[in-house]
C-alpha cells in the first residue's frame, strides 16, 4: 500500500515538474522565433525582408488578449505570455527603426502626427509605435470598463484577441508574395513559428483553455506551412536559406 503512495506521488511530482516546464516554454517560447531575425536584422543592417506588420498584429492580438483575462481569467501562463510577446515586439521595432533611420537617404520623416495612412505603421520614430499602442490600451480600457459585465463583450473580445493572433503570420505572407521572394526572411524565424503554434495548440487542448486559442494555434499552423511553401517556391536553393 505504502509502495502505491509513494509512485501515485512521484507520478504527481512528475506530473507538475513537466507542466511547470511546458508553463515556462508557453511564456518565454513565443519570444524565441525572433531571435534569429532580430540577430539577421543586425547582421545584415536591413529589415527589408521583415515585415513589422507582424508586429503590429501581435501587439494588438497580446493587448486584447489581457483585457479578455480581465473578463475571464484563464491560465496565468497566458497572461505572462501576452506581456513577454508584448516586450518582445517593442525590442524588434525599435532595432527596424534604428535600422531603417540609419539608412535612409530622404531627410522627410513620417509620424503618426501626420495622420497620413498612407504611412500607416510605417512611421520613423520609434516612440510613435509606442504612442499608437498606449492610445490603442487606453481605448481598450474605457471600453472593457463600461461592458465588462457583459458576456457576450468579454467572449467577443477575446475572439477578437485570437483572430488577431491568428492572422499572425499573413502579413509576412503577403509581403513575400509582394517581393517575389523571402530574402531577409529569417527561416529559422518561420520554423520556430511552426514548431510553437504546434507545441501551444497542443497545450490549448490538454489544458482545456477556451477554443478561441486551439482554433487560432490551428490556422496559425496552416499559414506558417505556406510561408515555408513560398520558401521552396521562391528559393531555388532552400539550403542555403536555412543555413
Amino acid at each position: 500500500m505504502d509502495s502505491e503512495v509513494v509512485v501515485q506521488e512521484d507520478m504527481e511530482g512528475s506530473w507538475t515538474l513537466l507542466s511547470w516546464i511546458a508553463s515556462c516554454l508557453m511564456v518565454f517560447g513565443g519570444a524565441l522565433p525572433y531571435v534569429p531575425q532580430y540577430q539577421d536584422i543586425q547582421r545584415s543592417g536591413s529589415s527589408e525582408g521583415f515585415s513589422t506588420r507582424v508586429c503590429l498584429v501581435l501587439l494588438i492580438a497580446n493587448i486584447l488578449r489581457i483585457f479578455f483575462w480581465i473578463g475571464k481569467q484563464f491560465e496565468l501562463t497566458l497572461l505572462l505570455q501576452s506581456v513577454m510577446m508584448i516586450l518582445t515586439m517593442f525590442a524588434m521595432l525599435h532595432l527596424c527603426c534604428t535600422v531603417q533611420n540609419t539608412n535612409r537617404v530622404s531627410t522627410r520623416q513620417h509620424r503618426l502626427s501626420d495622420l497620413d495612412f498612407r504611412y500607416f505603421w510605417k512611421w520613423s520614430a520609434f516612440e510613435d509605435y509606442l504612442l499608437f499602442c498606449f492610445g490603442f490600451t487606453v481605448l481598450c480600457a474605457v471600453v472593457t470598463l463600461l461592458l465588462l459585465d457583459s458576456a457576450v463583450f468579454v467572449e467577443t473580445l477575446g475572439s477578437l484577441a485570437v483572430m488577431f493572433e491568428a492572422m499572425l503570420g499573413f502579413p509576412q505572407l503577403l509581403q513575400n508574395f509582394h517581393n517575389g521572394s523571402t530574402k531577409g526572411m529569417s527561416v529559422k524565424m518561420v520554423l520556430l513559428w511552426t514548431a510553437g503554434d504546434i507545441f501551444k495548440t497542443t497545450y490549448f487542448v490538454m489544458n482545456e483553455s477556451p477554443a478561441q486559442f486551439w482554433v487560432c494555434g490551428s490556422v496559425q499552423i496552416i499559414i506558417d506551412v505556406a510561408i515555408l511553401l513560398q520558401v521552396l517556391f521562391y528559393s531555388q536553393d532552400t539550403r542555403v536559406k536555412l543555413g
